[in-house]
C-alpha cells in the first residue's frame, strides 16, 4: 500500500575478516558498536543512510583492508524479510538497553562522574537514530544528578568565589601552564576585576589585599595532588564540567603525571610554549592565554 513517506534508505557493510588475529575481529566489532550499527547477519550490517554514516563505514572498510580484510558498502532498501519499521525497532532496541545502563549508572552517582555521564549520554544520543524510547529517561536522570549537585554546591560556591574578590593576585614571574590558566578561571569565573602583580622572589611576602596563587607557601597552591588551577576551582566551590575538564588537562601538563590521561594535553602545552616563546611579559602571556582558554572552554561545553 503506497505511503506518503519515502523510505529513508540504507547502508550496508558487508565484511569479510581474517579469524587470526583475534583483535583484528573485536577491533572491528567495537567500532560497528560505537556507531550504532545493527548486525543482520554475521557479517553484514546496517545504518541509516545519512552523510556521517557514510563516511564513518568508508573509514572503516579502510581500516579492514589496511589489515588484511575485505569489505563493501552500498545503498539498500529492503523488500522482502525484514520491514523497515522492523529495521527501526532493532535500532531502538539497542540504544534502550545502552540508556538503561546509564540511568542505573546515575543511581548514587557522585560530583567526579557526572561529566562521564553526561559524555555517556551526548553519545549515545549522537547514534539514537530513531529517537529510542528511553533516551527521555535518561535525559531526566542525568539532569536531575547534575541539578542536585548544582543546589548541593550553589550556597558553598557563592560564599567561596565572594571571599576570593577584591585581591590583588601575587605570583611569580615568568608565568607558564598552572599560573596562565589560574589567572584566566580567577579573572573569568572568580572576580573580574582581578589586579595581578608578578614577584621575582620564590618567599614573597604579601601585602595587605594581596593573595599569591602557585607558589612556595602560597595562598592558592597545590594541595595533595591537586595543581593550583584544581585548587582554585575546589576552594571557590565552582562545579562546571568543561573547567574540570580543564583543570584535568592543566593537571597533566604541570604535574607530568598523567593522572587524567587527557588527549588534548600535548596540543595545549605546545601552543602554551609557543605563547611563552612569542610573549616574554608576563601580563601579556596571561592576556593571550585568556583568549587560548576561552576557545578551549567553549569547545569542552
Amino acid at each position: 500500500m503506497p505511503t506518503d513517506r519515502a523510505p529513508p534508505g540504507w547502508l550496508l557493510l558487508i565484511h569479510q575478516i581474517p579469524p587470526k588475529p583475534d583483535y583484528f575481529r573485536v577491533k572491528v566489532r567495537r567500532r560497528l558498536q560505537s556507531m550504532g550499527a545493527v548486525a543482520l547477519k554475521n557479517s553484514v550490517y546496517v545504518l541509516p543512510l545519512r552523510d556521517e554514516t557514510i563516511e564513518d563505514f568508508r573509514w572503516l572498510v579502510r581500516e579492514i583492508a589496511a589489515d588484511g580484510g575485505e569489505a563493501t558498502v552500498c545503498e539498500a532498501d529492503f523488500i522482502e524479510g525484514i520491514t523497515q519499521a522492523e529495521l527501526e525497532a532493532m535500532f531502538a532496541a539497542d540504544r534502550d538497553a545502552e540508556y538503561a545502563e546509564l540511568v542505573a549508572a546515575t543511581q548514587g552517582s557522585n560530583e567526579g562522574e557526572v561529566g562521564r555521564l553526561r559524555s555517556r549520554l551526548e553519545e549515545i544520543q549522537s547514534k539514537d537514530y530513531f529517537g529510542a524510547p528511553g533516551r527521555r529517561a535518561a535525559e531526566r536522570a542525568v539532569a536531575s544528578v547534575e541539578a542536585q549537585l548544582a543546589r548541593a554546591s550553589s550556597s558553598g560556591s557563592a560564599k567561596g568565589v565572594e571571599e576570593m574578590r577584591g585581591k590583588t593576585w601575587v605570583t611569580r614571574q615568568d608565568v607558564f601552564v598552572d599560573r596562565i590558566a589560574s589567572a584566566w578561571l580567577i579573572r573569568r569565573f572568580i572576580d573580574p576585576k582581578a589586579r595581578f602583580k608578578f614577584a621575582a622572589s620564590k618567599t614573597y611576602r604579601p601585602k595587605p589585599g594581596e593573595v599569591r596563587f602557585d607558589m612556595f607557601e602560597a595562598e592558592y597552591t597545590h594541595e595533595g595532588d591537586r595543581c593550583t588551577f584544581e585548587t582554585l576551582l575546589q576552594r571557590a566551590g565552582i562545579r562546571d564540567r568543561a573547567l574540570r575538564a580543564i583543570g584535568e588537562i592543566v593537571h597533566d601538563i604541570d604535574c607530568k603525571d598523567e593522572k587524567f590521561g587527557r588527549e588534548e594535553a600535548p596540543g595545549i602545552a605546545a601552543l602554551l610554549r609557543g605563547l611563552v616563546r612569542a610573549y616574554p611579559d608576563d601580563a601579556t602571556r596571561l592576556e593571550r592565554g585568556a583568549k587560548a582558554f576561552d576557545d578551549l572552554y567553549t569547545s569542552l561545553r
